[in-house]
């Protein structure tokens, strides 16, 4: 087998995830982010290089050292089958940092990987993958589709809408056949690069694609580390039957609609724009039981322009996803639903919603959790363009106790 090594890139200075310790290096379930990031690779890499802010060094080897993962400043080899760990710091920019990793690897790595350290949910079966196709091809890229309609937009205003079919979103890790990325980083020189897939592009090389896993989130900002924190935590205490999903939703608001969120009707001056009622909150819930449970998202089940769906009640819609989910075999454990909006104020509605999407999952309020937040101002959400949803649900196999 060829040797492999990695390169983590972990010297972001991680201002979108808010003030405090850097997101990298925040506790997620039982360790820090980036060593969650790191543990995919271990029984893959025969060295790993991770790349941390400039005097961050000696912070990112004890965190390593608690975890069971002593490191060096040196050049990391194979030793007791295991991988060693080296730190070393980063550079100004995503790209200069990979150089600094790459410096790191001993001559004899043949397969570099390159991840994200903001990305601690990587799959091993997706790391096996990329180091397949990277000896094939010589450089690979896992994707996951674009599910969402995706518009193109300038000064405000739609232009396009863009075929999603020829879409994909990129996840790291990404892998190369080290001559082909040394290489491709020469022939482009200083140019500014999102990933590294992108500098064999530039250099005219082919990337594969290979299947990616839509739980491999990218960490950017405070809610995503909230959500991460809910998944990490889920992780440890599931047992093999329970699996947990994602849903995100974000309507405009405009004149002359029902502000409803949870079944809940608020009071305000205007009202989410959709072909149901709109109700982002609800909305997220379901995506969230329907991906827990393998199923495909709500406008799959639930069609815009379909007039049975026109203004449709979106807790009755909820109904009838917990209807699916039993059909199925699962029953639902629990929910946490994040609400983010500037305007209005939702706190002294909270209860209510808590109340209603309880009843309309068929569980105890107890296994339920709205909470309300802003964006300070920024977004659309603090613009008061828009209110948008985030939620993670659990579901189980049903017994035969369940109802």
């Amino acid at each position: 087998m060829p040797r492999v090594g990695a390169v983590l890139v972990a010297a972001g200075a991680s201002t979108r995830a808010g003030p405090g310790v850097p997101k990298q290096f925040r506790r997620l379930d039982t360790r820090p982010v980036f060593v969650a990031a790191l543990e995919p690779l271990l029984r893959h890499c025969d060295e790993i290089v991770v790349v941390v802010p400039a005097g961050e060094e000696e912070r990112a080897a004890l965190l390593l050292s608690r975890c069971g993962l002593p490191s060096s400043r040196v050049a990391p080899d194979r030793a007791d089958g295991n991988a060693r760990v080296a730190v070393v710091a980063g550079g100004p920019r995503r790209q200069d940092s990979v150089g600094e990793g790459l410096r790191a690897l001993s001559g004899e790595t043949e397969v570099v990987l390159v991840h994200d350290a903001a990305r601690p949910f990587a799959a091993e079966a997706v790391v096996e993958r990329v180091i397949e196709a990277a000896l094939e091809h010589g450089a690979a890229v896992p994707v996951v589709p674009v599910s969402d309609t995706v518009k193109r937009v300038e000064e405000g205003l739609v232009v396009a809408t863009l075929d999603r079919s020829v879409l994909a979103l990129a996840q790291t890790p990404q892998g190369f056949r080290r001559e082909v990325l040394v290489s491709a980083r020469r022939e482009i020189g200083d140019a500014d690069v999102t990933d590294d897939a992108q500098c064999v592009e530039l250099a005219g090389q082919p990337v594969a694609v290979v299947e990616g896993d839509p739980s491999n989130l990218k960490l950017t900002d405070a809610r995503d580390l909230e959500l991460a924190a809910l998944l990490g935590a889920s992780r440890l205490g599931l047992d093999a039957d329970a699996r947990v999903g994602i849903g995100s939703d974000c309507h405009r608001l405009v004149e002359g609609r029902r502000l409803v969120l949870c079944g809940v009707e608020v009071p305000f001056g205007r009202g989410l724009d959709g072909w149901s009622d709109a109700d982002a909150a609800t909305h997220a819930v379901m995506d969230a039981l329907l991906g827990a449970a393998g199923e495909r998202d709500v406008g799959h089940h639930f069609p815009p322009g379909d007039e049975r769906y026109e203004r449709a009640d979106s807790t009755s819609l909820l109904r009838e996803v917990v209807d699916l989910l039993r059909r199925e075999g699962f029953c639902v454990g629990s929910v946490d639903l994040t609400v983010t909006a500037e305007a209005p104020r939702l706190s002294p509605f909270i209860d209510d919603m808590r109340r209603t999407l309880a009843e309309a999952l068929g569980v105890g309020s107890d296994r339920v959790s709205v909470k309300a937040t802003t964006t300070e101002g920024t977004g659309p959400e603090g613009a008061g363009e828009a209110i948008s949803a985030t939620a993670v649900a659990v579901v189980r196999r049903r017994g035969e106790d369940d109802v």
